[in-house]
């Protein structure tokens, strides 16, 4: 059912409605949250929308993005819409900004929900190697997922912790529908603990993967030339598989890495083995700017680790990302934190704008610039790309902003978290004491 059917059989059941001035010839019914989004495969039309696109089309004022069957199936410039728009829901944006849904990244969430309580973390294990897959204990009902929300996140990359080698784990993806089959791309990087330890020298971090990544190429060239000969090798274990993948470059190397030789270091073994590499941390990064900017390395950082935490991070500054942004460097935002929090996200990023990075590289580093690092198909408002989409109230990274409307995976999702609904318990009025209000 259509939306010029669908409000004639709800016409009267609407609290409020206002006719569209701007010629599609629609009504629109403010009381369209009422539909269920699960009733059927609904279509999408977000009219009059300031769109920041993220992509070749830039931003674009007074347009309609489409969206159906979880896509994005058209995007109209204001130039360019039809006279007539069909859909079961339309969302008139008012000239509101429309970005695509930011992605998190450098995080626990959905693994430890209290910190300070142990049987709430599956982040980390004495035991876990390379093969690591904390994604199997990932919880899509966390309570800090519609908190999560609130900051205009739809997707996020969880980073384990992993054991206590060099070689920690994999990371994972997941959307943050808070459904059972929220976990995207599991297993999709490889992470690496480097730097200074409390313990021994990070030399033997360095000389560990190091050797890790030979052996790796030694056998690949091995298996490589003994291709169609009879095979009586054995199989390969889990984590030499695992190894092997990033040798090969199908899976990324997450490195964390903060003191400038280190970050080098790691350059050399990209370099050799043509490594999928990503600097995680990278505090003293603005020292060798062009060397990562040459050799096309992400930087994942936060605008906020402004402050020396260790003789590996002597350099850090609140003007970081908008050197390593003007180097060159792809910068990938992500707040320093456990599993909480993460919805400040966008005030990293405003942090970051008030300091002299651009805004759009800013929009670009908690959306697309993660997309293409992690292969994802989001980040940008393109037709196509999974429709997670974010209606902000008014400038994403302004404090006073509030996410209007979300979607991921072009269903409308809410942003009610707990915290909520603790609040709308304690201040109703009743005469019981307020520990015993329902």
């Amino acid at each position: 059912m259509k939306q010029s059917t669908l409000f004639n059989a709800m016409f009267s059941k609407v609290p409020s409605f206002s006719k569209v001035s701007n010629g599609l010839g629609v009504v629109l019914v403010s009381g369209l949250s009422l539909l269920s989004s699960h009733a059927y495969a609904q279509s999408t039309a977000i009219i009059n929308a300031t769109v920041h696109t993220v992509a070749e089309q830039g931003v674009l004022s007074g347009a309609v993005v489409m969206l159906d069957d979880g896509k994005i199936t058209a995007i109209y410039t204001a130039e360019t819409v039809p006279s007539k728009i069909e859909a079961d829901i339309i969302v008139n944006a008012q000239g509101n900004i429309l970005t695509p849904g930011f992605i998190a990244s450098k995080n626990l969430l959905g693994l430890v929900e209290v910190g300070a309580v142990s049987r709430t973390r599956d982040g980390s294990d004495k035991k876990a190697d390379v093969t690591f897959d904390a994604s199997l204990a990932f919880n899509p009902k966390s309570t800090l997922i519609p908190y999560t929300r609130k900051g205009g996140i739809t997707s996020n990359v969880v980073m384990p912790n992993g054991g206590e080698g060099v070689l920690v784990g994999q990371s994972f993806v997941v959307n943050l529908s808070g459904e059972f089959d929220s976990v995207v791309s599991p297993n999709n990087a490889v992470i690496a603990h480097l730097g200074a330890k409390s313990k021994g020298s990070r030399a033997m971090s360095l000389q560990t993967l190091a050797n890790e990544l030979a052996d790796a190429q030694k056998a690949l060239t091995a298996a490589g030339k003994s291709k169609g000969k009879k095979d009586k090798t054995k199989e390969l274990k889990r984590d030499q598989q695992v190894i092997n993948s990033v040798v090969k470059g199908e899976k990324t190397l997450l490195a964390y890495a903060d003191r400038a030789t280190d970050i080098l270091a790691l350059l050399k073994l990209k370099a050799q083995y043509n490594l999928d590499l990503v600097l995680v941390g990278a505090r003293d990064a603005v020292l060798v700017t062009k060397q990562i900017a040459d050799a096309n390395v992400p930087v994942m950082t936060s605008a906020l680790a402004n402050l020396p935490n260790s003789f590996d991070s002597l350099h850090s500054s609140l003007d970081n990302i908008a050197i390593l942004n003007e180097a060159g460097i792809k910068v990938i935002i992500a707040t320093s934190g456990e599993s909480h929090n993460i919805n400040q996200l966008r005030f990293d990023a405003g942090v970051a704008v008030a300091n002299g990075f651009d805004k759009s590289a800013a929009l670009a580093a908690v959306t697309a610039n993660v997309a293409d690092t992690f292969k994802l198909n989001s980040g940008r408002i393109a037709v196509g790309k999974n429709a997670d989409l974010v209606l902000w109230s008014g400038d994403p990274f302004e404090i006073s902003t509030k996410v209007d409307s979300m979607w991921i995976n072009g269903e409308q999702v809410s942003t009610q978290s707990r915290q909520d609904v603790l609040r709308d318990r304690y201040i109703s009025k009743s005469e019981l004491p307020r520990a015993y209000i329902k």
